[in-house]
């Protein structure tokens, strides 16, 4: 199954785990670093319509990066979040996996699963 698309950064041990499971599973799977290749406006609101999220659901709230943007602030609206992804990718919280019109933040790499029962 190739229908399975994750967004990594292969040095975190997060999704380094998550590799080992699905390769466990025998589960083939196309990785994109999207710390490296960026992420579009229209990939970050398709990942959050997919996966029922919202901006801060994904938002890597102990990057330093945060912080300094002020992004944990009230006011910051979705919009300004994404905009801000797409400008440093690293905000964005990973491993994030895809199959067709479903999306999910895989926190524990387990919830992949579900994605796979389907």
């Amino acid at each position: 199954m190739t229908d399975l698309t994750i967004f990594e950064v292969s040095s975190c041990s997060t999704c380094q785990k998550l590799g080992a499971l699905l390769a466990a599973r025998g589960v083939e799977y196309e990785g994109v670093e999207y710390h490296e290749t960026g992420l579009d406006e229209a990939t970050i609101r398709s990942l959050l319509a997919k996966s029922g999220l919202g901006a801060r659901d994904v938002l890597r709230r102990r990057e330093p990066l945060v912080a300094q943007l002020g992004l944990l602030d009230e006011g910051v609206s979705d919009d300004e979040l994404i905009a801000r992804m797409v400008e440093h990718p690293r905000l964005l919280q990973r491993p994030i996996a895809v199959r067709g019109d479903r999306a999910l933040l895989a926190r524990p790499v387990e919830r992949v699963l579900e994605l796979l029962d389907d």
